[in-house]
C-alpha cells in the first residue's frame, strides 16, 4: 500500500505482515516501509502496488514499482 507520494519519482510503500507474539501467542501486525522508484509518478496514497527489488538507486531506494494492482477509492 502506498503511504506517501510527496517525492519526485519515489513513493513510500508500507508492507504489512502478521507475526505471532512470542509470549501471548496472538498475531500482531508489523509494518515495514520501503522507498520505491515510480518512474511515471502514477501512484497515489492508498494504491496497492507490486514492488520488486533492484539495484540501489539512491541511499534509501532499492525497490521499483512493477505495477499498480488496485487504485485507491477516495
Amino acid at each position: 500500500m502506498v503511504l506517501s507520494d510527496k517525492m519526485d519519482k519515489t513513493v513510500v510503500v508500507g508492507v504489512e505482515r502478521l507475526v505471532p507474539h512470542p509470549e501471548y501467542k496472538k498475531y500482531v501486525r508489523r509494518q515495514n516501509k520501503f522507498a520505491a522508484h515510480d518512474a511515471g509518478n502514477q501512484c497515489k496514497p492508498g494504491d496497492r502496488v507490486l514492488i520488486e527489488e533492484s539495484r540501489p538507486l539512491s541511499k534509501t531506494k532499492s525497490w521499483v514499482v512493477v505495477e499498480v494492482l488496485e487504485k485507491a477509492t477516495i
